[in-house]
């Protein structure tokens, strides 16, 4: 799944792509209610690290992979 977050006051989105989008969804809401957690780090399926600022999440959007069906519709 393709998961794109938005940050807070900042043009640029973060793009990932994940297998499991329940334990991403677990991971960020645990990051969230924990005020000790500043950066939520998540590796996507490609072996990107990348560190998500908890408090500046503006939105988080999930995109299932749409399989190309040749032809047309």
């Amino acid at each position: 799944m393709q998961v794109r977050i938005g940050i807070a006051d900042t043009a640029r989105e973060i793009e990932l792509d994940i297998e499991d989008v329940e334990e991403f969804k677990d991971r960020v809401a645990e990051a969230m209610a924990d005020d000790d957690v500043p950066i939520l780090w998540v590796t996507d399926v490609a072996e990107h690290l990348v560190g998500i600022p908890v408090d500046r999440i503006g939105y988080i959007d999930v995109t299932p992979e749409h399989k190309m069906v040749p032809g047309f519709r």
